[in-house]
């Protein structure tokens, strides 16, 4: 795991599962995760939306035919979260998806979060 910042990680609270989350992505985190993945072609990432900009830079050439969905608390607010898939060593282009909307103007989940959430459905971002 490459060092990290004071402040800037935080340990899963299920003990040795390993995961670490952070508040940036780097391009040594992906190098890591390129070279740590080395018998699948694909990295999925949920991240925070204001650090977009952070992970395509840290994907940089070792990736590529990358697709963000953004993830959206209500109708017409910024995006909150973002999935991200890219494919190993592909030449493919950036794509945007449209958003993931949580909840409704009146805070009730949307029927897209509802399948997703609640009744297991699948939400791919890797055809897009």
């Amino acid at each position: 795991m490459p060092s990290l910042a004071a402040g800037s990680a935080f340990s899963s609270p299920r003990a040795g599962t390993g995961s670490v989350t952070t508040r940036f992505c780097s391009r040594r985190h992906a190098r890591r995760a390129q070279a740590s993945a080395r018998s699948i072609s694909a990295l999925s990432l949920i991240w925070r939306a204001d650090g977009l900009a952070d992970v395509l830079a840290a994907l940089g050439p070792a990736f590529g035919a990358v697709t963000v969905m953004p993830v959206h608390p209500k109708p017409g607010e910024p995006a909150v979260r973002i999935l991200v898939r890219a494919a190993k060593a592909s030449r493919g282009p950036l794509a945007l998806l449209p958003g993931l909307i949580l909840t409704d103007r009146s805070g009730s989940p949307t029927a897209d979060a509802e399948a997703v959430l609640r009744e297991g459905a699948a939400l791919s971002i890797a055809d897009a």
